[in-house]
């Protein structure tokens, strides 16, 4: 764990503000679920909510079964992270942020197939220096709120997605979506 330096208060009524700065660093806007846990230390611990990584096994059987089907990468997000990633690019991705222009596709409820040079192409997390090729995405909904997003990637060149990737990905999300709503 590691120190921030600030102390706050716990106001009359059991509340406690959590700076600014933290907030952005770690990308909690207002209205944002958190989850609260404790340890045999006494200490408090308030870590933002997914309600996608409550399906985090079952996320990530479902891509490792869409990868192993087409041959592609195959990655689930929720409005933070991956949380399930299968493929050659498992390491480059599980567990990293997405980027802003993913989690602006995600808020959009956005369909997204594009190749690497066209103009609707994003880089699904910061700093991006990957090789994918193409790409496509399909934001989760569950009970009206977008949580996520199934992404297919490929980095073969020689590779075109079409509509049977398409609608894969959006059948995961569906699927994902409904799972979430049960």
């Amino acid at each position: 764990m590691k120190a921030t330096g600030i102390v706050r208060r716990i106001d009359d009524l059991g509340r406690v503000v959590v700076p600014k700065e933290i907030r952005r660093t770690l990308r909690i806007r207002e209205g944002d679920p958190l989850e609260i846990f404790t340890d045999r230390e006494g200490e408090i611990i308030l870590k933002k909510y997914s309600p996608i990584g409550e399906l985090g096994q079952f996320a990530k059987q479902y891509a490792e079964s869409l990868n192993q089907t087409t041959g592609h990468i195959v990655a689930i997000t929720d409005k933070d992270q991956f949380i399930a990633v299968a493929g050659a690019s498992k390491k480059d991705l599980i567990t990293k942020s997405i980027s802003r222009d993913l989690e602006e596709v995600i808020n959009e409820r956005e369909n997204v197939a594009a190749a690497k040079e066209d103009k609707n192409f994003i880089n699904i997390v910061n700093d991006d220096d990957s090789e994918y090729t193409y790409q496509v995405i399909a934001p989760i909904i569950s009970e009206g709120d977008a949580i996520g997003a199934v992404i297919i990637l490929t980095k073969d060149a020689k590779i075109k997605f079409g509509d049977t990737e398409i609608k894969l990905a959006n059948t995961a999300a569906s699927f994902l979506g409904r799972q979430m709503e049960q």
